[in-house]
């Protein structure tokens, strides 16, 4: 489609960017990466597998069970366009858009797109931003930034199974961390607990270099607690912001998604008073600047 437009939820991971992508899946004017096709490669299919995640009520797609669903789509970029989409040490920029990748990229999504047949194809990342690659591969892209206290992000990454940061910088997800970083975490004993803290500050701070380059025309920030608070404020704003309207269709999947804000202060029971205080100090700067209390 010659006028096909992109879309890109975008959060640090534990961050509810996933109950948002999800959410606006649910739109007929929406396509996106599915889980199938992530696993599978059957993007052909995708409008069917659209049709048919619109259809399923909502508890039938959550995680942790046999579903359909939108997917970040990882290993289907990792076979067809780079291994650096999916693992990076560092934010990927426009200079790493290099001919042959970006040509891989712009086929893996155009093709997807086209197969879609929707006015907006809508992918999520976590982690990195990857937004000044994918700008200079998609220009004129929109993002959808989610953010969640930072707090709340750390106490949710040491509970994954898959989070390396037990390894340290050398091993971790993310790369050597900045000098003042470094000096923080050394001073704090190696806290585990801290280095989760930093991990969010350092994600925080790429996604702020990466907004100061696109603009804010083509930038909506959201925190993820406002849109548990306000479910059906904060979706308008973000379908408006990607011109979308409010269907009858979208009214139905709207419906079957629940919103509970009542746990947001969970982290502190996980992490303990010291730990607590120990995020509290550090990220202090940063979750005031999102109007987050300390």
């Amino acid at each position: 489609m010659s006028d096909q437009r992109y879309g890109f939820v975008l959060g640090t991971g534990r961050c509810g960017s996933t109950l948002v992508h999800e959410l606006l899946a649910r739109h007929p004017d929406v396509g996106f990466v599915t889980n199938v096709d992530d696993r599978m490669g059957t993007a052909a299919a995708g409008r069917v597998q659209a049709a048919l995640y619109r259809r399923l009520p909502t508890a039938t797609t959550q995680k942790g069970r046999l579903r359909l669903a939108p997917s970040e789509g990882y290993r289907a970029l990792e076979r067809e366009v780079s291994p650096m989409l999916a693992e990076s040490s560092r934010d990927l920029d426009a200079a790493d858009a290099v001919p042959w990748v970006a040509s891989r990229f712009h086929t893996f999504f155009a093709s997807r797109a086209s197969a879609f047949g929707a006015p907006l194809f809508l992918h999520k990342f976590t982690g990195w931003p990857r937004v000044r690659f994918v700008d200079r591969v998609l220009p004129g892209s929109r993002y959808v930034h989610i953010v969640r206290d930072g707090r709340a992000v750390a106490a949710s990454w040491l509970q994954t199974d898959w989070w390396r940061g037990h390894l340290g910088p050398s091993g971790w997800h993310f790369g050597p961390l900045p000098a003042e970083y470094e000096k923080e975490w050394e001073a704090s004993g190696r806290s585990y607990v801290l280095l989760a803290g930093l991990a969010w500050k350092l994600l925080l701070d790429a996604f702020d270099e990466a907004r100061r380059e696109i603009g804010d025309d083509r930038w909506l920030e959201l925190r993820y607690e406002d849109v548990l608070v306000d479910p059906r404020a904060r979706t308008r704003e973000m379908l408006d912001f990607l011109d979308l309207p409010w269907t009858d269709e979208f009214e139905a999947g709207f419906g079957g998604f629940r919103f509970d804000s009542g746990r947001a202060q969970a982290w502190r029971e996980a992490l303990g008073d010291k730990a607590a205080a120990e995020l509290d100090a550090s990220l202090a700067d940063h979750l005031v600047r999102r109007g987050y209390e300390v």
